[in-house]
């Protein structure tokens, strides 16, 4: 296992406000830290998966199973280093 880092920023949330953060970590986002500022709400992970695509996609669903809709995600500098373009 690796441990991946990347934030999904929430769609139509400008503040994160304890009880999001709450059904966060109830949906299994315990690995995230919920934050906010400049009208802007996300969630910054540290998963541990099998790859990157693993990461991603269980965060999504624990987000989405928290009520929370996704803007998008940002994946950070050591990780987009270590992806691998295929030609």
């Amino acid at each position: 296992m690796h441990t991946y880092r990347f934030t999904i920023v929430l769609s139509g949330v400008d503040e994160m406000t304890e009880d999001i953060a709450e059904a966060l970590f109830e949906a299994g986002c315990d690995d995230g830290s919920p934050a906010s500022g400049l009208g802007i709400a996300w969630v910054g992970f540290d998963r541990d998966a099998i790859s990157l695509e693993a990461a991603v996609a269980s965060a999504l669903a624990n987000v989405r199973a928290a009520g929370q809709t996704v803007a998008r995600v940002q994946l950070d500098d050591d990780e987009l280093s270590q992806l691998k373009i295929a030609k």
